[in-house]
């Protein structure tokens, strides 16, 4: 699937576009329903993923299944963390 990021609309320079790839490929990814209540019709999906350099991101994306585009990103806040992790052992 291809990470679209063309005009996005939060700082490219704070998350770095490999980070954002690095999180969509996490195998622990947590994937949170679909925001299906929009006024322009697109579906919306949040996820929790972290990098190879060990970085917890939260973002919001959305997906035509071909291709993914980012809306938001943002470093997880602390109760986010402790969800990712608490998910994250129970896998192992």
């Amino acid at each position: 699937m291809d990470l679209d990021l063309i005009d996005v609309q939060f700082d490219l320079k704070n998350i770095k576009p490999r980070e954002l790839e690095e999180a969509f490929e996490d195998p622990f990814l947590v994937r949170f329903i679909p925001d299906n209540d929009r006024s322009d019709g697109l579906v919306r999906y949040y996820a929790l993923g972290r990098t190879v350099a060990d970085r917890y991101l939260f973002f919001a994306f959305w997906t035509d299944g071909k291709s993914s585009r980012v809306v938001a990103a943002r470093e997880m806040a602390e109760s986010e963390r402790k969800f990712y992790d608490r998910k994250y052992a129970e896998f192992r």
